[in-house]
């Protein structure tokens, strides 16, 4: 598997993170040579079992979920706009419309991701347990310390960092990852033409899910022939006749990048927020209480490519729910407000719930109140 690498993004973001974790499809691909012949079960485990920890590339990602245009109210320069407004018009424009990124990784602690705005560009880096995020719009630095595990805490107080700090590596390789998870009974899987994605020729992947309650209708991974990364991801929607979510790399080397790459100082001038991550209360919980059962943990609900995820107690920051923009990315529904995309909708309920999955509202609203 690919390794994954730390997030950190505010909790009103949720729903664009689940957005942008959603999948995507290969740009630009031709025609390759002929490749060693793999059955659909021997190519998935093949990518499945691909041990890539070090690379570099340029990834092209195009987007069309159907999210309204959220442009002016998130714009700083809307005198609309409050603080909360443009953090989560910054994070849902990352999960709609065209974007280039460059990415950077280096084993499970040292990732970087920078997308690059026109006469701009957003970073986000992590070095061990120290995590940034720059803006060079507005020239300011968030700076996280990721909380210690000591060894002497329990299994799943230290899987529940590992859920918390996970990837923010939206690249193809990271993506196929959380698809590859989502492989059961109810998918049909299938090889497909083979291409060229970033000048490295590769086999098509192809998972159709044969569930009634998802959103997704089939995606295609474009796999390495020669170490089983996946290059490329593309999904679609049911019901719609193009891919609503495009990745690719347009460009990849697998040598380590230089470690230069991964230190950040905030340049002069740059306004630095310092933020801390919130520990149980009992101080030893790496992870805040935001799950959905006495553990802290979500509760997840189904499985497959219609599983639900539930999170209890969250509690959106007043000055986000009374803003414009709230009122705009969410729908009123019965017991609370909707979020929803080609492929994945939450629904923040009334009593505090947070729940999501690439599944419509409806099932949404079913499984909040079973």
């Amino acid at each position: 598997m690919t390794r994954k690498w730390t997030k950190w993004v505010p909790a009103a973001a949720v729903p664009a993170i689940i957005a942008a974790g959603v999948i995507v499809a290969p740009l630009g691909a031709t025609a390759a040579g002929d490749l060693p012949e793999k059955s659909p079960r021997e190519l998935l485990d093949f990518a499945a079992a691909a041990d890539v920890d070090a690379f570099a590339g340029t990834v092209e990602q195009t987007s069309e979920l159907g999210l309204p245009d959220l442009s002016a109210l998130g714009s700083t320069d809307s005198p609309d706009a409050t603080g909360s407004d443009s953090d989560l018009a910054s994070m849902l424009d990352l999960a709609t419309g065209s974007h280039t990124a460059r990415v950077w990784v280096d084993g499970a602690e040292r990732a970087r991701l920078q997308v690059l705005d026109p006469l701009a560009e957003r970073n986000l880096i992590r070095s061990g347990d120290d995590v940034w995020f720059y803006s060079s719009t507005d020239q300011t630095a968030t700076h996280v310390t990721l909380p210690d595990v000591p060894e002497g805490v329990a299994a799943d107080a230290r899987a529940e960092k590992e859920r918390y700090i996970e990837s923010l590596d939206r690249s193809p390789a990271e993506l196929a990852d959380e698809l590859y998870a989502a492989v059961d009974e109810s998918t049909e899987i299938s090889v497909g033409s083979e291409s060229e994605v970033a000048g490295r020729a590769a086999y098509e992947l192809r998972l159709d899910p044969d569930d009634a309650d998802t959103l997704v209708d089939s995606v295609s991974v474009s796999i390495d022939a020669e170490t089983g990364l996946a290059l490329a991801v593309e999904v679609r929607a049911v019901g719609a006749a193009d891919p609503v979510f495009r990745s690719a790399f347009t460009e990849i080397t697998l040598e380590t990048p230089d470690a230069s790459v991964f230190e950040f100082t905030p340049p002069e001038g740059a306004t630095v927020t310092e933020k801390a991550l919130p520990t149980g209360p009992s101080g030893d919980r790496a992870v805040p209480e935001t799950g959905g059962d006495e553990s802290g943990a979500p509760t997840v609900i189904g499985s497959g490519w219609s599983t639900v995820v539930e999170l209890g107690d969250v509690e959106v920051p007043a000055e986000l729910a009374e803003s414009p923009l709230f009122d705009t990315a969410t729908t009123a529904v019965d017991g609370g407000r909707a979020f929803s995309t080609a492929l994945v909708s939450v629904l923040l309920t009334d009593d505090g719930r947070v729940l999501a999955g690439a599944v419509p509202v409806s099932v949404l609203q079913a499984a909040a109140a079973g």
